[in-house]
């Protein structure tokens, strides 16, 4: 995999950076496994259980994006507070595909002629969940797919609870106003496919529906995301998950353009050059 050279940014306690090693990424699973098994009840492989980490064979070929407290770190046990995980298409291509096809086509995605990202396996521990951690992985996002000149970003977008009827109306809100062009659509698989479209347009009550929505949804459609056609229900994690799809235009034209700044203006020849790109505060 191509070396993503991504330079560190600070913010107070906390700095975010790539996992740099196995010591990395193992502490990024420890906070998944607490967040997604302890936290939102999600049922732990036996493997996951013995190991109390969240791990599949994905892990090793994705970039993991983290936030470390540095007050409560040591050089050799980093304190991830926040985690994200990437799979580029280039990356995919020679690994098996993307983790979203077990339970999405993606074929329109696929045939995209430019760079596309999966993202996956997002969380923030619970004391840590206020603005600043939240907004260093959107730099990090915004500032990783300006390098990789990533055009499109997508991956499973997860409602908390499998009740359908529970969440009807955020279904409904999400299937008629904001599905995706049929050119990036992605559809679930038919063997599991559960329809969106619980309640009529008119039915639906908008300002109720996005009140509901779970905040990482809630972010990705502020940045003009799309939601593919169906859902699908992951009895192991718990949730409902849609397809989220987001073109990067948005991103990097609001977290680069505010966020990141070459003080010699340089920051398209540091990207051709494989050269770090400086995020500034």
């Amino acid at each position: 995999m191509q070396e993503c050279i991504l330079e560190p940014l600070r913010f107070n306690n906390l700095e975010l950076r790539l996992a740099h090693n196995a010591t990395d990424i193992d502490a990024a699973q420890a906070l998944r496994y607490r967040i997604f098994y302890e936290e939102m009840g999600a049922t732990p492989s036996p493997f996951c259980l013995e190991k109390a980490r969240d791990v599949d064979r994905f892990d090793e070929i994705c970039d993991h994006l983290l936030v470390v407290d540095l007050e409560k770190s040591t050089p050799a046990k980093p304190h991830v507070v926040g985690t994200y995980r990437f799979l580029r298409s280039s990356v995919a291509r020679k690994h098996g595909g993307f983790y979203s096809e077990s339970e999405f086509d993606l074929g329109h995605l696929k045939i995209f002629p430019g760079e596309i990202m999966e993202l996956g396996r997002s969380c923030i521990d619970a004391a840590y969940r206020r603005r600043g951690a939240m907004q260093l992985l959107w730099r990090g996002i915004a500032a990783y797919i300006h390098i990789h000149e990533v055009q499109v970003m997508f991956g499973c977008g997860s409602i908390h609870g499998t009740d359908l009827e529970e969440h009807a109306r955020v279904l409904s809100y999400l299937h008629h106003y904001h599905k995706a062009p049929g050119h990036l659509r992605p559809r679930a698989l038919d063997e599991i496919y559960i329809p969106m479209k619980m309640m009529k347009r008119k039915e639906v009550d908008i300002e109720l529906a996005q009140r509901q929505l779970p905040p990482l949804l809630k972010g990705y459609l502020r940045l003009g995301g799309y939601i593919g056609d169906g859902a699908v229900i992951d009895r192991q994690f718990n949730t409902i998950d849609v397809c989220v799809i987001v073109e990067t235009e948005n991103v990097t034209g609001k977290y680069i353009r505010h966020f990141s700044r070459d003080r010699k203006g340089k920051v398209a020849g540091a990207v051709a050059t494989g050269n770090p790109v400086q995020i500034y505060s």
